[in-house]
């Protein structure tokens, strides 16, 4: 067979092209790494009143920093835009509280899990949804859907015509979509601060929430009116746990961030901070 100079060319071209770039993809060094935050979900992340940043996404970013021999920014980030603004490179990663789940691994990457906690309600101690059943079981729709399901249904004449807050874009919203906009009326809000404001005054009937999140939103003060109530779930399409969103082409990163969250988990970082700022272990199992 001959082939023509010019295909030959091309060819050539394509191939030298390809390994010009996987060279390069191969050969990027991290040094600098941006990483975008919420800075409203305590206590993952939070802006104190000076405008500095805390909370246990940023201390543990600090932690996974130095063991990557890397600088860090952080930079805050609105929620529901994070993963656009994430593909854009406006930063080039996401730690915030975000569950990996399968519809957003469509569109990036995530590392191993550095914390689990579920989604849980919450509502007011005056309400009659403070008692709804199983209040702390947690329940699995990754091992036992089934069951999952069997207990969402039996909640499910309790909450008939309520109004139920979660956060745009969150897993929480998720879920309540998925199993119970038939029963309830579902308004989202920008952030997790906003919905239980709306909460206290009496405009949502409960809320959904990362449990991390709603135990420690209960003891804020001007919340002492606010209780977790009736099952928690976890796995799933909830995802496996709080994980750093990457674009899937920085597969380099993904290995540093895993390497240094295993580090964490060894060592028993993420243990002390998790009981420092939830009160419990979040370690993944």
């Amino acid at each position: 067979m001959i082939i023509s100079s010019r295909i030959f060319a091309a060819i050539s071209a394509t191939v030298l092209v390809a390994a010009a770039t996987a060279a390069h993809s191969e050969d990027k060094k991290w040094t600098a790494v941006s990483i975008a935050t919420e800075g409203a979900f305590k206590p993952y992340n939070f802006t104190k009143p000076d405008g500095t940043l805390d909370g246990y996404e940023i201390e543990l970013s600090k932690y996974l920093c130095d063991h990557m021999k890397v600088e860090c920014k952080v930079v805050v980030q609105n929620f529901d835009g994070m993963i656009p603004a994430l593909n854009a490179g406006k930063f080039d990663a996401i730690i915030s509280g975000m569950s990996a789940t399968a519809k957003r691994e469509e569109v990036i990457a995530f590392s191993d899990s550095y914390g689990s906690t579920g989604q849980a309600f919450a509502t007011s101690k005056s309400s009659e949804l403070a008692n709804l059943p199983q209040k702390g079981q947690v329940f699995s729709l990754a091992s036992d859907e089934a069951g999952a399901v069997a207990e969402i249904d039996r909640i499910k004449p309790m909450l008939q015509g309520k109004t139920i807050g979660v956060q745009t874009a969150s897993t929480g919203a998720a879920f309540v979509n998925k199993y119970l906009k038939d029963v309830v009326e579902v308004r989202e809000y920008k952030t997790t601060e906003e919905h239980d404001l709306d909460l206290k005054a009496g405009r949502v009937d409960l809320v959904m929430a990362s449990m991390a999140y709603l135990t420690t939103a209960s003891q804020k003060p001007g919340n002492e009116d606010m209780t977790t109530t009736g099952p928690r779930f976890q796995g799933g399409f909830l995802g496996r746990g709080s994980s750093v969103g990457l674009r899937k082409d920085d597969s380099e990163l993904k290995a540093m961030f895993n390497d240094a969250i295993a580090a964490a988990k060894a060592d028993g970082t993420i243990k002390m901070l998790s009981e420092k700022w939830f009160g419990f272990d979040v370690t993944p199992k």
